[in-house]
């Protein structure tokens, strides 16, 4: 297990700000990311190279506008994209999953399908699945699944309100104030830095703007539940 804490994720929203207001990372150990896609039941869609090019495919999927005046390739990339998938006929959230050190990973700016426990149990089938997730109301989620079992969930702002079969396990209220979260019923500064320090001790996964970017992602297209 690392050593990681909160401090050592603040980078996330300086460096990506659009997932900053809103954003589901899940991942799952020991499958491929194609796997993965396909237990989102999604579309496949093409590859792009670093999560900057994905927050700009998502973009151009939702039909926002693009804050970045630059003239990069992968935002070309990404408006072609847009147009072969503008035309589905169902609702859909892009999910764009790639590999890391043994878990496939999945990334949705804007989503929350692997915060869903009817999502999650079909994800984690026969495996472990730690997901977290904010949305632009600040309401937020970290699970922390194994096998179709809850092992621990709870809302990053509140730390102190925990559920699963570990929840009050020994060692929990420890493991979470070592990432940085309170546990004294005060808000915490950095809860959203918290939860990617408390995934990264619980997958061995560091994650790190140099690894997101050199990174390949397989965007997707999965349906609403």
């Amino acid at each position: 297990m690392t050593a990681a804490h909160a401090t050592d994720y603040t980078w996330f929203e300086q460096r990506y700000p659009v997932l900053d207001e809103a954003y589901c990372l899940t991942l799952v150990e020991g499958i491929a990311a194609d796997e993965l896609l396909r237990r989102f039941d999604a579309l496949t869609g093409q590859e792009v190279t670093g999560l900057a090019a994905v927050v700009a495919a998502w973009e151009a999927f939702d039909d926002g506008e693009d804050g970045d005046e630059e003239d990069d390739d992968w935002e070309d990339e990404a408006e072609e994209e847009a147009e072969k998938v503008s035309d589905l006929d169902e609702d859909r959230v892009l999910v764009a999953v790639t590999e890391l050190d043994g878990w496939a990973i999945a990334v949705e700016p804007y989503g929350y399908l692997g915060s869903l426990s009817e999502v999650i149990s079909r994800l984690s089938e026969g495996t472990r699945l730690v997901s977290h997730f904010r949305n632009v109301n600040a309401v937020d989620h970290f699970n922390w699944w194994e096998r179709d079992s809850c092992r621990l969930q709870f809302e990053p702002l509140f730390p102190d309100q925990r559920h699963g079969n570990d929840a009050d396990a020994p060692g929990i209220p420890e493991l979470l104030m070592a990432c940085g979260f309170r546990l004294d019923g005060e808000r915490g500064e950095l809860h959203t830095e918290a939860a990617f320090a408390l995934a990264e001790r619980l997958t061995d996964v560091r994650l790190t703007p140099e690894r997101l970017e050199a990174a390949t992602f397989r965007l997707g297209y999965a349906p609403r539940p």
